[in-house]
């Protein structure tokens, strides 16, 4: 055989062995920072909670809207901060709990400025900043920046009744006077959270997760006096509020990133 001929065997194998090592593919896992829009239904124990918490003012379940920031390491850990604005029902009990400012009469209502119906309505709204970290444990090689989510996070929430009018006035429960009646309470939250993290190796506005969040509150009120005559309070509120609040929720993500890289094995 000819050296020409060893000469192009020697080149053809190594070009076959170069072509053979970029066959061989295995999806990486990624760092970026994202941002994420979250929704979710949020559900109050009556069993833990404490007598005069959530659960008690205000029926669940409540809606839950929320903005979220974080950062998501190569070693699938993370960190995030988020706000969530939840909104809640009408008071139970509310003609007892307000029987101050209603009319006692068969057909009780807030009686306006001008002697009308002041056609009064009052809600929940709570607003929860939290931050926290966790970690992913992948379930596929195939996509090792998606599996098994969990996280936890401590955070500060505050909340009170909202109460709206239409466009007659009614003094009795506005400004100060509504404060008397409108239990604002504010404590520190912990969040434990588990869920699944999806994080797409082609699409960029294709990911989420999906969780299931155990949240207990410890909370006081800010009120300097309080009438709810449900739970005997016609003074101070020195009682110290546990909740605990269930929510399941899904956070749509923005990577804010380049898609997922490859690794390549030689051999």
């Amino acid at each position: 055989m000819s050296f020409r001929r060893i000469l192009l065997l020697i080149i053809l194998a190594a070009s076959l062995g170069s072509t053979s090592a970029q066959v061989k593919l295995t999806q990486d896992t990624i760092d970026s920072p994202f941002i994420g829009f979250n929704f979710g239904t949020v559900f109050a124990s009556s069993k833990f909670s404490t007598e005069g918490g959530m659960s008690t003012l205000y029926p669940s379940p409540y809606l839950a809207f929320g903005l979220e920031a974080g950062y998501k390491f190569k070693s699938n850990w993370l960190l995030s901060a988020d706000g969530t604005l939840i909104i809640g029902h009408d008071l139970n009990d509310k003609y007892d709990r307000l029987t101050a400012v209603y009319s006692h009469d068969s057909s009780p209502f807030v009686i306006g400025t001008n002697g009308t119906d002041a056609n009064m309505t009052c809600y929940n709204r709570a607003l929860h900043f939290r931050v926290g970290g966790g970690r992913i444990f992948t379930l596929s090689s195939k996509n090792p920046n998606s599996g098994i989510m969990l996280r936890m996070m401590g955070g500060f929430l505050q909340q009170k009744t909202i109460f709206m009018l239409n466009d007659v006035k009614a003094p009795q429960i506005q400004d100060d006077y509504a404060r008397l009646y409108d239990h604002k309470r504010r404590g520190a939250t912990l969040t434990e959270s588990i869920g699944y993290w999806f994080m797409s190796n082609n699409y960029n506005f294709f990911n989420f997760y999906i969780a299931f969040e155990v949240t207990q509150c410890w909370s006081h009120s800010v009120r300097d006096y309080v009438l709810d005559p449900v739970i005997g309070l016609h003074g101070p509120d020195n009682t110290n509020y546990f909740d605990l609040l269930y929510t399941i929720k899904i956070n749509w993500m923005f990577p804010l990133k380049g898609k997922t890289a490859y690794d390549y094995y030689f051999f």
